[in-house]
């Protein structure tokens, strides 16, 4: 009877898992007509800010944060193609920086200090927040305007308060889903295709 039930029990986790599989596939295919365009131009606004000798930050928390890191390091190391290293920063990694911050003004500053110290003009900010409600992604926009860098968001849930902020020359990619699961995952993919659109651009196509 115990391995009938342990029989059971793994038959109904595999379900489980294959239906992960499958809504994270659904929502990248239901939303790819809606993203797409907001990828290419985000691409475009990064591509022209390196051109340019600018620099891309970017900032979000617990998985945003991985999400920051993980595009900061397909920009200085490579994506699929040998090239230059590509100056990007993500905010999230000096934890010096990050606790003397908190503690000596609040959570909330702690990437917008960053921005304020090493954001140039017409450098490009990153801003990703599952929710769009993230109140130190959001101060970082704020500090961003303040630098006059452009903003490339990625949000889900309706974009929150970030989506209402964006003005004329940012770029909103809000993944239309409320679960922070599966907007995680197509917030990965859009990173991967901003970093094959961007080395495209500078390396050329290579299919």
């Amino acid at each position: 009877m115990l391995r009938l039930l342990e029989s059971r029990a793994m038959e109904t986790t595999i379900a489980r898992i294959k239906d992960h599989f499958a809504a994270s596939a659904q929502l990248k295919i239901d939303a790819a007509d809606a993203l797409a365009p907001s990828i290419a131009l985000a691409a475009d606004v990064m591509t022209s800010c390196l051109f340019a000798d600018g620099r891309i930050l970017a900032c979000g928390n617990g998985g945003s944060a991985s999400d920051a890191q993980h595009f900061a390091a397909e920009m200085i190391g490579r994506f699929e193609r040998e090239r230059p290293e590509l100056p990007a920063i993500a905010l999230s990694t000096d934890t010096s920086i990050l606790t003397a911050v908190a503690n000596d003004y609040s959570f909330e500053q702690v990437f917008a200090k960053q921005v304020r110290g090493l954001g140039r003009k017409g450098d490009v900010l990153l801003a990703l927040s599952t929710s769009g409600n993230s109140p130190n992604v959001i101060a970082a926009i704020d500090a961003a305007r303040e630098r006059e860098m452009h903003v490339v968001a990625l949000t889900g849930k309706g974009g929150g308060r970030i989506g209402e902020l964006l003005i004329e020359g940012d770029v909103h990619i809000c993944v239309p889903h409320d679960r922070t699961a599966r907007i995680q995952e197509v917030h990965l993919l859009a990173i991967h295709c901003l970093c094959d659109t961007i080395d495209r651009t500078l390396l050329g196509d290579d299919s």
